[in-house]
């Protein structure tokens, strides 16, 4: 039996801080065992001048580190899960979803300014079309501009910059012990989180069931079957992270409670559905939701999104 493993990870402070946590939660539980890390720059690490839009989003977090997985370099690979594309490379699976950390969006403003405060015309950065199109619809008198690179990048340039504000995700922000710098932890009635926000996902290589049982301890079984839907939401409407597309799966008892979300770039157009049933029927309740939205005219929006 192996008794070393390789844990795949992205090179930015935020992806070595949940590669850590990952490799210090199986050296608890498998003693026995090394693990180390490894890592590695994706394209998105390098093009950071280019808005995510612009790039085309298809693996663009994870596709070197995939590709490490299949070759045998790693053992394991460490993500977001919000990077995954819903489509995985072939020869991958995902052998566990880490318990979830808060899921909502964080609003970071200069003058410690919430939502509702910002005056008219304030300038906020964000890299994601999602949060972009939820905070218009809401404030459609702010003005959002593209901001890319690493938390600590883009916390630079808010203090350094015309920036008012920046939206980040909450769990990020924590994970880097940095939650007394958010100033308002943005509603779900708001924001809905982009699919996947606040889990890891821990990926390996299909039919290797010794490295699925190692990963084990690591699954949260109210995360899995969440994202499970949400990602088949995600997958019917042919989205990525890409798209002003957000969703929420919510355990209660056996039901999932599943909400999502597709609005235009400009948040002029928004619908909003939710639906509910068996928690193991997770990924057709994401089918269902998603066939909801596309009779109400999600297509029409995303067709915009896209021709724009």
């Amino acid at each position: 039996m192996k008794g070393k493993i390789v844990i795949g990870t992205r090179c930015s402070e935020l992806a070595l801080s949940q590669a850590n946590w990952v490799a210090e939660q199986l050296r608890k539980n498998h003693p026995e065992k090394e693990f180390v890390l490894k890592e590695i720059k994706t394209k998105g690490d390098k093009i950071l001048d280019v808005a995510l839009s612009k790039i085309g989003d298809k693996g663009l977090f994870v596709k070197e580190i995939e590709n490490a997985l299949l070759a045998g370099e790693i053992d394991l690979a460490v993500h977001s899960m919000k990077d995954l594309p819903t489509f995985l490379a072939p020869g991958l699976t995902i052998g566990a979803v880490s318990e979830r950390e808060d899921v909502r969006d964080a609003l970071i403003s200069k003058n410690g300014q919430g939502l509702e405060e910002l005056p008219a015309k304030s300038l906020i950065g964000t890299s994601s079309l999602r949060r972009k199109a939820q905070l218009l619809h809401k404030r459609p008198d702010l003005v959002v501009i593209d901001l890319r690179g690493n938390l600590n990048t883009r916390l630079r340039r808010l203090e350094e910059t015309e920036l008012d504000a920046i939206i980040l995700a909450v769990a990020g922000v924590k994970r880097l012990g940095w939650e007394d710098k958010i100033t308002e932890k943005i509603p779900l009635e708001v924001s809905l989180p982009a699919v996947g926000q606040g889990a890891l996902g821990i990926e390996i290589r299909e039919g290797d069931t010794f490295l699925e049982e190692i990963v084990q301890c690591l699954n949260s079984s109210a995360a899995y079957w969440a994202v499970l839907g949400e990602r088949a939401f995600l997958r019917k409407l042919e989205g990525g992270c890409q798209i002003p597309i957000g969703s929420l799966g919510q355990l209660v008892g056996d039901q999932l409670h599943l909400t999502g979300v597709v609005a235009s770039v400009d948040g002029k157009k928004l619908l909003r559905q939710e639906i509910r049933g068996q928690v193991k029927d997770a990924e057709k309740l994401g089918n269902a939701l998603a066939e909801k939205m596309l009779d109400l005219g999600a297509k029409e929006i995303l067709d915009e999104v896209r021709g724009g």
